[in-house]
C-alpha cells in the first residue's frame, strides 16, 4: 500500500494520523458529532489536540457519548463527579461550558431544526477548500470565525472564541486546510 503524504502536524503518532486521514477536513453533518467536536475544541483551549484524542474515549464514557439532551440535564453534582475523573480534563469552567453548550445547542436545534443546517448555513452548504502550501499559512481565525464566534455567543454557547470555532470549522470539514499536497486534501480525494 502506497504511503499518502500528510499535512506536517499529523505527525507519526498512529492515533493523530489516523484522525487526520479520518477525520479532520471531512464535511461532518451528523448533530451528535458535532456536538462533541464543539465540546472537545472548548476542551482543548490551551491544550494540545491529541492529549484530547487521548482522552476521548473517556470523554465520551463521561459526558454519556455526547448526547446534548443528556448533558443539558447535568447538575452541580454530576460537575463534581466530573471534577473526579481522572480520564478527562478536570477543568471547572470548560465542563460548566460544556453544560452550557449543550442547553444552547438544543435551542438552535429547537430554532433551526438541526444545528447542522444551522452551522453549515455560514458556508452555504458547502465547505471553503483552501489551498495552503504550509502550516505557517494556516490561520488561526478568520473573519468568517469571528462572525460564527460572536453569533454563537449570542446564542447562549461559552467557550467558542474565534480561534476555537475556526478549530471547530476545519475538524467538521467546513473548511478544508489540508495542505495542496496532502493526499486528504479534497482536490486529491478520489
Amino acid at each position: 500500500m502506497k504511503e499518502i503524504k500528510r499535512c506536517p502536524w499529523a505527525g507519526d503518532d498512529p492515533l493523530y494520523i489516523d484522525y487526520h486521514d479520518q477525520e479532520w477536513g471531512r464535511p461532518l453533518h451528523d448533530d451528535q458529532r458535532l456536538f462533541e467536536m464543539l465540546i472537545l475544541e472548548g476542551m482543548q483551549a490551551g491544550l494540545s489536540w491529541i492529549t484530547i484524542l487521548k482522552k476521548r474515549a473517556a470523554f465520551r464514557e463521561a459526558f454519556d457519548g455526547f448526547v446534548p439532551q443528556k448533558v443539558a440535564l447535568y447538575d452541580d453534582a454530576r460537575v463534581e463527579s466530573l471534577m473526579e475523573n481522572k480520564g478527562i480534563i478536570r477543568n471547572r469552567r470548560k465542563i460548566t461550558a460544556a453544560i452550557q453548550n449543550a442547553q444552547a445547542f438544543l435551542k438552535v436545534q429547537k430554532q433551526y431544526g438541526t444545528f447542522d443546517s444551522f452551522i453549515w448555513s455560514y458556508v452555504d452548504g458547502k465547505p471553503v477548500i483552501n489551498s495552503l502550501e504550509n502550516t505557517a499559512d494556516m490561520p488561526a481565525s478568520t473573519p468568517l470565525s469571528d462572525r460564527i464566534s460572536k453569533d454563537l455567543k449570542k446564542l447562549g454557547f461559552s467557550f467558542v472564541g474565534s480561534v476555537i470555532v475556526y478549530s471547530f470549522m476545519q475538524a467538521v470539514g467546513m473548511v478544508d486546510d489540508h495542505m495542496v499536497w496532502c493526499g486528504c486534501h479534497t482536490r486529491n480525494r478520489g
